[in-house]
Formats: structure tokens, sequence, C-alpha cells
């Protein structure tokens, strides 16, 4: 179940940094979630960090984007991924000028 942010948003700027993976941004007129980032925190948190801090209470389920727990999990597995594509390649950047 993705989230997503309604109208009724008032732009705080409270929720863009709460979140985990970078799935908010602002919109036109108003913050939005993208449903293919967001994992309601699954993976980092117990609680949606957005909802939490949200003024308004303006961050519902977005109906459009129902998902159960276990395909939110795969969702934060896929984006953890994601994020480190050159982990386990090339070289250590920092060996060369150790010695000198």
């Amino acid at each position: 179940m993705a989230l997503m942010i309604t109208d009724e948003c008032i732009n705080c700027d409270v929720c863009e940094p709460e979140c985990p993976n970078q799935a908010i941004s602002m919109g036109e007129d108003f913050y939005q979630i993208d449903p293919a980032k967001c994992t309601e925190c699954v993976g980092h948190f117990d609680e949606p960090q957005c909802v939490q801090v949200c003024p308004v209470n303006c961050i519902p389920v977005n109906p459009e984007h129902v998902e159960n727990r276990e395909t939110l999990w795969q969702k934060y597995q896929r984006l953890q991924q994601a994020a480190q594509p050159a982990s386990g390649a090339g070289g250590a950047g920092g060996s060369t000028t150790a010695g000198a």
C-alpha cells in the first residue's frame, strides 16, 4: 500500500526529509509520493515516518496502489539492491595513498 499526499498538504516540508526511500518530492502544487519507491517505511521503521510527522494528516493509503506487507518488503529489498550496484565491483579507492 503505497501512500499518497492529498491536496490538503500545506507544503510544510517536514515529510520529505523523513522518507528513507526518497519517495517524496515537490509536485506542481504540493508534495507527492512516488508509489514505486514508497514502502510505507517497511524495512526501515515500524510506522510510515511521513504520516507520523504530518501536521495536517493528509497522507492516506493510495487506493490505486494497494500492497500487502510482503510486497512492500520485496519492494524495499529491490530498492536497497538498486542503491548499491557498485558495492561489490571494482577495487577500493583509498589504498593508493595510504603508504605515502
